[in-house]
């Protein structure tokens, strides 16, 4: 993550409390500089908030959603800048059918830059990795397990929900071997310490808020108001996401501006020793049953799916080297054989 290694500094008052408007967002003082709410909410731009203002919500939202221990955020002129190491507390992979037999592995150092100075583009951005970050730190990518896609077409054999890719909290590992959402994060907004419908449950890469499936106030949205990015206009930020029962289920493209060289990648697994990384995993035909991963005081972590009437697992646990894991694997990918490697993330 060497390009976000300039000097941070925190700016404006991270503690202070900020004026609540009647959607539950937070208005802009009268020194931001910015329009009103109304013409924010028209042109669709970052509503007129100054970026101390939005700094300090960026702040809030982690830490009133309870998530401050483990996810940090910094701010500086342009950027807040959400670091995490992506693996979140609730439990994962449970009850995935359509596995790629890969396991989530933390990545620590993962920094989500969102910025503090948002603005409509002219068209929509996809990305062939996450699009946003949750509260907690987990990234957020579209519905799709195919990378760029195009968001006025709905293409239901990538969809993640359908073909069983996700577990019960919709999140899985992907060829990263990192853990993402593809839908809205459940298990995660059931946690949130300020749960409900005015709280933002994560923050998409162009620089604007994601909510859940109501408006802010509670109220339901109404039919045809999200855009194929799976947004609206909003009176506070200029624009906003939701989550959705139904396809795209979050957010699936950017309708602000984007800087692609600063949005984050997962760095691969790699071997201890200088070699090849680890090779992707192969999906078991007709789906598998029975997946759980279990994760034991010591930090080992096991999980196992039934296919073909055989038992499979891959199990690894911290290595003695820093940012390693000690793998062990005997899965449909490795031909039920058990093999043994060391996988770091550098």
């Amino acid at each position: 993550m060497t390009r976000f290694a300039s000097l941070l500094i925190l700016v404006g008052c991270l503690g202070c409390p900020l004026p609540i408007s009647t959607d539950g967002g937070v208005l802009a003082d009268s020194g931001s500089g910015g329009g009103t709410a109304a013409d924010a909410g028209a042109g669709g731009g970052g509503g007129g908030m100054g970026t101390s203002d939005r700094c300090a919500v960026i702040t809030d939202s982690v830490n009133a959603a309870g998530f401050g221990d483990k996810v940090s955020v910094t701010c500086d002129a342009g950027y807040a800048l959400i670091a995490s190491d992506t693996y979140p507390a609730h439990s994962l992979m449970n009850g995935i059918t359509g596995t790629n037999d890969q396991v989530p592995v933390p990545a620590p150092g993962y920094v989500s830059p969102i910025p503090l100075v948002p603005a409509k583009a002219t068209t929509v951005t996809t990305i062939d990795a996450a699009l946003a970050v949750a509260v907690n730190g987990v990234p957020i990518y579209d519905y799709t397990s195919q990378g760029l896609n195009n968001p006025a077409v709905y293409d239901p054999a990538a969809d993640t929900k359908l073909t069983g890719e996700l577990d019960v909290c919709n999140g899985h590992s992907g060829r990263g071997d990192d853990y993402h959402y593809h839908a809205a994060p459940t298990c995660m907004m059931a946690a949130m310490a300020n749960k409900g419908p005015a709280a933002i449950i994560g923050w998409a890469f162009d620089g604007y808020p994601i909510y859940g499936n109501t408006a802010p106030d509670g109220s339901m949205l109404p039919a045809g108001s999200l855009d194929d990015c799976n947004g609206m206009a909003d009176a506070t930020f200029g624009f906003r996401y939701h989550t959705s029962d139904n396809h795209p289920y979050i957010v699936q493209c950017l309708d602000g501006q984007v800087d692609l060289t600063r949005a984050p990648r997962v760095a691969p697994l790699m071997a201890a020793t200088p070699g090849p990384g680890k090779p992707p995993g192969t999906k078991p035909p007709g789906g598998v049953t029975s997946l759980a991963l279990v994760e034991a005081a010591d930090g080992t972590r096991t999980m196992t799916y039934q296919w073909s009437g055989q038992t499979y697992s891959i199990q690894y646990k911290p290595s003695s080297t820093p940012n390693c894991w000690d793998f062990a694997e005997k899965s449909y990918t490795t031909g039920g054989v058990l093999q043994t490697h060391t996988w770091c993330r550098r």
